[in-house]
């Protein structure tokens, strides 16, 4: 299957994360991504490792496994925008273009001589995606962004670790991800509104806004309650018990989202439900040193696999932790389309992590799957220049 966005040309300026994750979600879902980068170097994470992975014709065409995770279906042309000719190019790109992605600090697109006002008379139905570390504008608005600080200045890494005294960032670049996640949805929306107005318009977020934008309760709780969170380790604030809980050889992770889930896990290794201090969540999270003290003594003959297996059982929800490896054979994520088969230009066979989202057309003989199925590899650099300056040349 084609995907639901089939027909939409996307011109990728962007490197690094924010802005390649975004075109790939794009491309995940059937958009043609044209992906724009510098000659010789290409994105910056074609060299960000190891891990690198030599093909048979040598280091010299290495490809970075960084490279890999973000890049899928797209094609890959190299451009000097400081030379006139290419810029002639990038010009005839943009006008045959529904989206744009850019993640250049704010004002360097204007000084390349692609600000707004440009790109609007080149193709008024453009829909612009710019990312940007802190803001287009305001009294810190030309900062850089990279994700550690963006994860560090918006909050996060306060909340995360082991105590307060132990911050920890997040151990993906969450910040630059939830950006090109939000990206592709505010370009998702422009693209629904021009169907109504016939217009493009530009999209703008940044990594401070998207991490701020997953503050979920942690930020409410400031605003409305004007309690400030702390990391605390791998235990909920505001729910107990909800966390990793040490057992025979091992632990385990479990919830008890709701009073009736919390009564059947007592009922189950024989606890007092009704115990001073624990009758009821807001009592548990007060004393939830002492709610882990009793459940891991409960649990500390009982291996992890029989553990998860009573948990299961009695209705609680619980698992483990896995490990990456672990995860890419485990056959729940397997049968969600969670890895897919690529043919690299270079490399050959790839398994690479696969799109999270899933479509199905519903039927009177019930449900059929739609989702795109053939995914292309992350492009060779500049491997898609012939082709599409052919067609740039016959294209109207």
């Amino acid at each position: 299957m084609s995907g639901p966005l089939d027909g939409v040309l996307v011109v990728d300026l962007t490197r690094a994360l924010a802005g390649p994750h975004a075109g790939m979600m794009l491309g995940d879902l059937g958009a043609r991504v044209i992906k724009v980068e510098n000659p010789g170097s290409g994105d910056d994470t074609r060299g960000w490792g190891p891990p690198f992975v030599d093909p048979a014709s040598g280091e010299a065409a290495r490809e970075s496994t960084y490279f890999l995770s973000t890049n899928r279906n797209k094609e890959s042309v190299t451009l000097d925008l400081k030379q006139a000719s290419d810029k002639d190019l990038l010009r005839e790109l943009i006008r045959r273009a529904d989206v744009l992605l850019e993640n250049f600090r704010p004002g360097t697109l204007a000084r390349l001589g692609f600000g707004t006002d440009v790109l609007e008379s080149l193709n008024p139905r453009l829909v612009t995606l710019s990312i940007s570390g802190f803001g287009h504008d305001g009294p810190e608005g030309g900062r850089a962004g990279y994700d550690q600080i963006a994860q560090g200045e918006a909050g996060l890494m306060s909340l995360t670790g082991s105590g307060p005294e132990d911050p920890q960032r997040v151990g993906v670049p969450i910040g630059d991800l939830l950006a090109g996640m939000y990206g592709a949805y505010g370009v998702l929306a422009a693209l629904l509104e021009r169907e109504r107005t016939g217009r493009g318009q530009v999209v703008r977020t940044s990594l401070l806004a998207a991490v701020v934008g997953v503050h979920a309760f942690q930020g409410t709780a400031w605003t409305v309650a004007g309690q400030v969170g702390r990391a605390q380790g791998n235990h909920h604030p505001s729910i107990a018990p909800y966390g990793l809980f040490s057992c025979a050889g091992g632990s385990v992770q479990l919830s008890c989202g709701s009073e009736s889930l919390w009564r059947k896990l007592c009922a189950e290794f024989g606890l007092d439900a009704d115990a001073p201090g624990l009758a009821t969540n807001g009592e548990r999270v007060g004393n939830r040193r002492q709610v882990i003290e009793l459940l891991e003594r409960a649990f500390a003959d009982i291996a992890p696999e029989e553990l998860l297996v009573r948990l299961a059982a009695a209705g609680i929800p619980a698992g483990k932790v896995r490990t990456i490896d672990e995860v890419y054979t485990w056959d729940q994520a397997l049968s969600q389309g969670l890895l897919v088969d690529v043919e690299h230009q270079t490399l050959g066979p790839l398994q690479l992590p696969g799109p999270p989202l899933r479509f199905f057309a519903p039927g009177r003989d019930g449900e059929t799957e739609t989702t795109r199925r053939e995914h292309s590899a992350p492009p060779v650099l500049g491997s898609s220049n012939e082709a599409v300056r052919a067609w740039l040349a016959q294209s109207p």
